[in-house]
């Protein structure tokens, strides 16, 4: 598997826990540690207290949106190659258009059934 360390940028605690519920199903090995709040897991990220291979990251939150959050990692020369999915209830083309243009490595819509999420992620990590 590519990715063993999981970092989940998402504000929605509902979303976390079925993000993190899908993954059990969708990858065996893996760890996954999930912030609320995009400042918090940026300064980490900065520190180098977190071991991060991928970025799941929402974009629709307070304080620092997950835009800002991807424009501020992506200049960082240590963290700058992390690859970053966005994973947002958005399907507008003009955001997926400036996530990529920010960098984002992929852009995938909230899907609504539990099993489609699933399968996104075993497409995406194995």
């Amino acid at each position: 598997m590519l990715y063993q360390n999981i970092l989940l940028i998402d504000d929605d605690e509902d979303d976390q826990e079925i993000f993190l519920s899908a993954l059990e199903n969708a990858a065996e090995s893996v760890k996954c540690v999930t912030f609320s709040n995009a400042v918090q897991a940026f300064e980490k990220l900065q520190k180098s207290e977190l071991d991060t291979d991928i970025i799941f990251l929402d974009l629709n939150m307070p304080l620092m949106n997950g835009q800002e959050f991807l424009t501020q990692l992506k200049k960082q020369q240590d963290l700058k190659d992390i690859p970053v999915i966005i994973l947002s209830t958005s399907s507008n083309q003009n955001t997926i258009q400036q996530a990529k243009k920010l960098g984002a490595a992929d852009f995938i819509t909230k899907p609504h059934s539990f099993d489609d999420l699933v399968q996104i992620l075993r497409r995406v990590l194995v």
